[in-house]
């Protein structure tokens, strides 16, 4: 798939065309100007968290730092399997808190993480030697990209996180280390002026860690999102777990009702939309992951409508009401599958997503209610013995 380096609109640091504030964007850091950039007052904190006051630290108090290691364990591999096919989908995480990772003293860095644990532990894993401190937020147990779209790995948990853990008091520096992904939930300049940190962001993968840390720069290599095979269908063990039950029923149903054909093709629709869908997304055409499904869709529906006049003795106008039926309900299936993996791709955006969805959610509606009724229709007619 084609590599893309995210442009200035992607950084969240810059707060738009309304001309309340400059800021030079890199994707290596966001460098505000000074006036923008003063501390917040505590009480502003205060205000703006979740956690009561009593569980805050005092000002210039740090709460207790949490040991970890690079190694990981049995435990943490086996809890990597069982997240990567959705056992306990939201119960894969880590306390939020402040991490020390070696021997870290008041000048080490800071790296931030989500709380999801494939994330902390993908960023622990790579700092074998390391002596540093791990910011973790509550994302409630998502990655960071998806909770940097969500919300959740954002501006308000970054202060909040700061003041909770009582860093200032931690570290001499004021500089927070962010994976790159993280950049479209967090506004940097806000974080200075709320905090007194700065923000740089990190390379795209962890591995690259280490030369970050070594070397203080960031190789354009290291900024570009690639997905590849391998990162594309690592993500449909979950699609697939979590489509399961229902596609079990629809095809324990259809068998019953309409036979193994029928059976075979709501299988074959879960199967394109959850597997085959990103393992051939770059080569897909159009941009829109709705069209994309449906383009999709419509291909595997060919075989089943080409051989309903094999599977049943239908009249020739109504082997072409069920032809067209099974085209529209298993393009829509597999479309509507589909929207899951808009995180395959850097093209997507929040926004863009939401606007996708309100575009194409309701022609999908229209399309299987369509292909629906039209396989009703067909099945009372058969029962009737008209066809």
């Amino acid at each position: 798939m084609e590599s893309v380096r995210p442009d200035r609109s992607s950084c969240s640091c810059c707060p738009g065309d309304d001309g309340t504030h400059s800021c030079d964007c890199t994707m290596t850091s966001c460098t505000c100007p000074e006036n923008q950039a003063d501390q917040c007052s505590f009480a502003e904190i205060l205000s703006t968290t979740n956690d009561s006051r009593e569980n805050l630290p005092a000002l210039g108090q740090a709460r207790e730092i949490i040991t970890t290691t690079s190694s990981l364990t049995f435990a943490d591999r086996l809890d990597h399997f069982l997240a990567r096919w959705g056992v306990d989908r939201m119960g894969h995480r880590v306390e939020p808190g402040l991490y020390q990772l070696g021997n870290p003293t008041p000048d080490s860095p800071v790296l931030v993480s989500a709380n999801y644990t494939l994330s902390f532990d993908a960023l622990r894993s790579v700092l074998t030697g390391a002596d540093c401190y791990i910011l973790v937020l509550d994302t409630k147990g998502i990655n960071v990209w998806c909770a940097a779209g969500k919300g959740t790995f954002g501006t308000d948990e970054l202060v909040q996180r700061i003041a909770i853990t009582g860093l200032s008091s931690v570290v001499r520096h004021r500089t927070l280390i962010l994976p790159q992904l993280g950049a479209p939930g967090i506004a940097a300049h806000e974080v200075r002026r709320r905090s007194g940190f700065r923000v740089e962001y990190g390379p795209v993968h962890a591995r690259d860690l280490p030369h970050y840390l070594e070397s203080q720069t960031v190789t354009p290599d290291m900024r570009r999102v690639r997905f590849p095979l391998k990162d594309r269908l690592v993500l449909t063990p979950i699609e697939f777990v979590h489509a399961a039950p229902v596609t079990f029923v629809a095809v324990l149903v259809l068998y019953f009702l309409a036979g193994p054909l029928a059976a075979l093709a709501a299988f074959t629709s879960v199967l394109a939309g959850t597997v085959l869908f990103p393992a051939l997304l770059p080569v897909i055409p159009t941009h829109d992951f709705s069209t994309k499904g449906l383009i999709l869709g419509g291909v595997v529906a060919l075989p089943f409508a080409v051989s309903i006049p094999s599977a049943f003795t239908f009249t020739p106008w109504a082997t072409l009401l069920a032809a067209l039926a099974v085209m529209l309900i298993m393009a829509v299936v597999t479309a509507y599958l589909a929207l899951n993996f808009t995180g395959c791709t850097p093209f997507t955006s929040r926004t863009g997503v939401k606007k996708e969805i309100f575009c194409y959610v309701p022609v999908m509606v229209i399309m299987a209610g369509s292909g629906i009724a039209l396989a009703v229709l067909l099945g009372l007619l058969r029962f009737m013995g008209v066809i």
